[in-house]
């Protein structure tokens, strides 16, 4: 299974988007932000691969309602209780990242990366739609990429927090809620 070159403008035209938006993060190698973007592209290119098959694979199809899942209590939770505002000073990090709180309510009681497990699932979601050797290497990428985020993230996370996030990372997976 190969790209189109007719699907080389939507994949470019999703790649200035992800730029446009990651453009702070990439400027800060070893950020949490600087391997999210990466992770995007390759999920990206994942989509793109596979936008035209629509197969109603019951694997693809519950992942992507995970993923969802995943994505609304992580960020509403972040939002809700995560109290970001500009105490939290670093170049690499969005308004909304910037937070001052340690959530470890809800799903963040569960796992510590709820959105990077959306985005995990997403990538596999994609993969299942229509599965192929280039689709798996995009998929696996993506996967490393996802889990060297956290690892950044991680290491951000107890900079700021301290003692209190390496208690919470004894307590929590970092994806799977239970697994890993």
């Amino acid at each position: 299974m190969n790209l189109p070159i007719s699907d080389l403008p939507l994949f470019l035209l999703g790649t200035v988007l992800l730029l446009g938006f990651s453009w702070k993060p990439l400027r800060h190698p070893g950020s949490h932000g600087f391997y999210r973007f990466f992770a995007w592209e390759a999920i990206l290119a994942l989509v793109v691969l596979h936008r035209d098959y629509t197969g109603g694979q019951i694997i693809s199809q519950t992942l992507l309602i995970v993923s969802l899942l995943f994505l609304a209590l992580g960020y509403g939770a972040l939002l809700m209780r995560g109290r970001a505002d500009g105490e939290r000073q670093d170049g690499a990090l969005y308004g909304w990242e910037r937070t001052t709180a340690l959530i470890t309510g809800g799903i963040y009681g569960l796992i510590r990366h709820p959105m990077y497990s959306s985005l995990l699932t997403l990538d596999w979601a994609m993969f299942f739609r229509a599965v192929s050797l280039p689709g798996f290497a995009l998929a696996a990428v993506a996967s490393i990429l996802l889990q060297r985020t956290a690892m950044a993230e991680e290491r951000e996370c107890l900079a700021y927090f301290g003692k209190s996030y390496s208690d919470y990372m004894q307590r929590t997976r970092r994806f799977i809620p239970f697994l890993y």
